[in-house]
């Protein structure tokens, strides 16, 4: 039964530009329904309506952008306002709310401001101005049955700070993000690294907006140090990618940490899935050349994450084709030679595999990077069996930048 609620969801305001791709992606990863309150994509409070908690709290269980989710009670631009819907909201909804206020429910509130610090004094007295809520159990701070949370968003702008807040709001706290996991999974700790490794935010949203869910297929054809597929593993993925470095695949490559000489003898990607115990879901690596044909053609993934190499810190290569005439020594490794492979033809292979590798529904995820002042729309790579559902900019350096493609 739908007993739509209204709800705020606190974002961290950080990689803003991917919020809403990644809040879509989950919108449909679990075939939720929900309706626009109040939706500014850039400010860090969304108020939305969801049919019942349980479906808020799905977007909860995956999102790293989301801090915490709240059950809205009250949301006014004014304080007057703000007072008047609360009061009403603990009148008509009396019979739901009086659980929270019995003597055996112990609480807390918590006062958070956006762009605006507040003293403690200044939080007690925001705090005494609800002193019409009818508690009656005790205060704990550590562990109470019930927290809620008092928010006032002073806007955007740190120089232009306006002389009351442009919203204030007041919530039953529900649950976290999953943003724990960044700290959990950062490349500082990581065991196998490279000079390109992704880090373990972006790799966790770009696995939110490839609909990674457990026992799918996920392939990284440049897949370097396995950044992405630790974070599609970490999902429920089973892993598996190519690229065309011997060396890294094989942690023979120079270290990247600065205070490393040599390599551990246990560095690897499999190692990176062990260490956040997801080792049951590494399938294999294979060195390949991405340029030329490897797959069988009935090999179909549920997703495709990558982070092509742009040149910069990692040159693109493939194998070179010609033949020197030379006869090759079947006793002795031979490594071939690799010649330079343009990006255009780079893009263009990606998306011709991803069209004809993927399953019906399935997304491509991939990194495109660009020069801020020669940017269109014109440049985003395009495929007749693929349409493009998201594109996020990450600003670089100077004028640098990327954009996280979804297809």
């Amino acid at each position: 039964m739908k007993n739509w609620k209204k709800y705020i969801l606190w974002f961290a305001q950080e990689h803003t530009d991917f919020r809403q791709a990644e809040f879509d992606s989950l919108v449909q990863l679990f075939n939720l329904e929900y309706r626009k309150i109040s939706l500014d994509s850039l400010k860090p409070f969304w108020i939305l309506e969801f049919p019942n908690e349980d479906s808020v709290l799905k977007i909860g269980s995956r999102s790293v952008g989301v801090r915490a989710i709240f059950e809205l009670w009250s949301h006014g631009q004014d304080y007057k306002s703000f007072h008047k819907e609360l009061k009403n909201y603990i009148k008509s909804n009396a019979a739901a709310t009086n659980c929270w206020f019995k003597r055996e429910c112990s609480f807390k509130i918590t006062v958070e401001t956006y762009n605006k610090h507040l003293l403690q004094k200044e939080k007690v007295q925001k705090i005494e101005t609800m002193d019409y809520l009818p508690l009656e159990g005790n205060v704990d701070l550590k562990s109470p049955k019930v927290e809620w949370w008092y928010i006032e968003f002073w806007g955007l702008d740190p120089t232009n700070v306006p002389e009351t807040p442009e919203d204030i709001l007041f919530g039953r706290w529900l649950g976290n993000g999953q943003r724990h996991l960044i700290k959990e999974m950062s490349l500082k700790k990581r065991k196998f690294i490279g000079n390109t490794s992704m880090d373990a935010q972006l790799s966790l949203i770009m696995a939110n907006q490839a609909l990674v869910q457990p026992g799918d297929i996920v392939f990284d054809p440049f897949v370097g140090t396995g950044s992405l597929l630790v974070s599609a593993a970490k999902f429920g993925g089973y892993v598996l990618g190519a690229d065309i470095d011997f060396m890294m695949l094989h942690a023979r490559a120079r270290p990247s940490r600065i205070t490393q000489k040599v390599r551990e003898k246990d560095e690897s990607i499999r190692s990176n899935l062990q260490q956040y115990n997801c080792e049951t879901r590494y399938l294999d690596v294979v060195v390949a050349d991405f340029s030329n044909p490897l797959w069988r053609d009935t090999i179909k993934f549920d997703s495709i994450i990558t982070d092509p190499p742009y040149g910069i810190r990692e040159s693109t290569e493939k194998v070179e084709t010609k033949y020197n005439g030379k006869p090759i020594n079947k006793d002795v490794p031979h490594y071939p030679s690799t010649s330079h492979y343009s990006l255009r033809h780079l893009y263009k292979d990606l998306l011709l595999f991803a069209a004809k590798h993927l399953k019906n529904g399935g997304r491509l995820v991939c990194w495109l990077p660009f020069h801020k002042d020669d940017y269109t729309e014109k440049m985003i790579p395009l495929h007749k069996n693929l349409r493009l559902v998201s594109n996020s900019e990450q600003s670089l350096s100077g004028q640098t930048a990327r954009r996280l493609l979804t297809f």
